[in-house]
């Protein structure tokens, strides 16, 4: 039995939909269909939830949002006239639509989730109203009536254990289930939603729950791809991948999967498969727990800007019992995260997201790792891009490291910071950012094109 999770492009238009259909009914197997609101149709479309924030941000200031209501609800109109589908089914979601607008706003973080959750509910209900229209036995599922119960963390919710207990009980059910994506219910009964991309969350939960043999993925890429598209042309197809492997190239800006989203999959064992809605005969990209080490030592490379470093050096660091602890605790009091601390005996460079630090954050931290800790020099280094090669294969290899950074080197690219994680399945690079997309290349052309 599988769980099929289609992403917002993949359910934008009635055509779409059609697709989405054949795929579904093509395999018995199909039982449990997860989906997202509809995505963007056409470049420069915009997509269902962006529309729905919009929405709901006007509410919240009192203004008026008519124009933006009609036209998430003309989204939904026009997939249903398109695919032939009575008046019910447009009945029920404007009504539950303007409910919804209508509710209480005294939360306004809540609010916002009742209302960007409703871009999956609403196209749930499409979407099993459409298979019922052309002979399929199929049922919308709401995740409360399911027990899919979550943390009351608004934006950013946990599944709690007990739901995947209650989700098994979904195999009782006949025909398709079809269940929105992105939500829960807290257990005071309030829509509490995922992080963005939280449809691929609720995919990998309910496979846990219903112990899938098989999660699939459905979405608008042919594959994962060993690196971005976008900055190295018709890169090669990666066919197998661990879930540790996925996991670290998602973090370092692979865009086809949230880096958590594979979790609730990862804890039972589920292989996840990742398809094309628009060419499903493509075998695509399948993550599993192991796989056989052939392709070499590097899986993947991947990056993303957007880090600055600080740089702190004090002669016999090493020596100075409690200097981190000391460290953590000024980041800690200034409301910063850290990514990454690569350290030396008489150094220490700590990674973290630049958007964390405005000007005066920058000052104080300054003046604080300076003067409190008698460091000898603190510098901050702005625009920094995290390059990542990636591989479980590396562990096994002699030399991989050395191959990456004389790759670079022979670019003219300067590496800023250098970590390789403990488990060995990662190597990072920090580089300038205008030298992010020539590193790439260099790392791409020495671990696939060469070959």
């Amino acid at each position: 039995m599988k769980v099929i999770k289609f992403g917002g492009s993949s359910l934008a238009s009635a055509a779409q939909l059609q697709k989405v259909y054949k795929i579904v009914v093509g395999d018995s197997k199909r039982k449990f269909v997860v989906v997202s609101a509809p995505g963007k149709r056409f470049a420069d479309d915009v997509k269902v939830t962006d529309l729905l924030i919009d929405c709901g941000a006007k509410q919240l200031l009192g203004e008026t949002a008519v124009d933006l209501e009609q036209e998430v609800l003309s989204r939904y109109a026009s997939i249903a006239e398109e695919l032939g589908l009575g008046e019910e089914v447009m009945a029920r979601i404007t009504r539950d639509f303007k409910e919804l607008l209508n509710s209480d706003k005294t939360n306004p973080d809540r609010y916002m989730d009742r209302i960007k959750a409703s871009g999956e509910d609403n196209n749930a209900k499409l979407i099993a109203a459409f298979f019922r229209s052309q002979g399929t036995e199929a049922h919308y599922v709401n995740p409360k009536d399911a027990g899919l119960f979550v943390t009351d963390e608004p934006g950013n919710a946990q599944v709690l254990p007990e739901s995947y207990d209650n989700l098994y009980k979904l195999l009782e059910r006949d025909g398709i289930v079809v269940f929105p994506g992105f939500f829960g219910y807290t257990k005071d009964g309030e829509i509490s939603t995922f992080s963005r991309s939280g449809s691929d969350i609720t995919g990998a939960i309910v496979a846990n729950g219903v112990k899938a043999e098989v999660y699939e993925n459905f979405t608008d890429v042919d594959a994962v791809y060993a690196v971005n598209p976008s900055i190295v042309q018709n890169p090669r197809a990666i066919v197998e991948l661990t879930y540790r492997e996925m996991r670290e190239l998602s973090y370092a800006g692979f865009s086809v999967f949230h880096d958590e989203a594979l979790v609730p999959a990862f804890q039972a064992g589920i292989p996840v498969q990742i398809k094309n809605t628009n060419r499903p005969e493509l075998p695509g990209t399948r993550v599993i727990h192991h796989r056989e080490n052939t392709n070499g030592p590097v899986v993947g490379i991947a990056s993303d800007g957007g880090f600055c470093s600080i740089y702190i050096t004090k002669y016999l660091m090493n020596r100075e019992i409690g200097f981190g602890r000391k460290v953590l605790e000024i980041l800690e009091d200034v409301g910063l995260t850290y990514e990454h601390m690569p350290s030396g005996i008489d150094d220490l460079t700590i990674i973290l997201r630049e958007n964390q630090m405005d000007r005066q954050t920058e000052i104080t931290v300054l003046d604080r790792l300076k003067n409190e800790l008698a460091s000898d020099e603190v510098i901050i280094e702005h625009g920094i891009a995290l390059v990542m090669v990636v591989g479980e294969a590396m562990k096994h290899n002699v030399g991989t490291t050395a191959r990456a950074s004389k790759a670079l080197s022979e670019a003219h690219v300067n590496i800023e910071m250098i970590n390789q994680g403990s488990s060995e399945v990662s190597i990072m690079f920090g580089v300038k950012e205008d030298q992010e997309k020539k590193a790439v290349h260099a790392l791409y052309n020495e671990f696939f094109d060469a070959k």
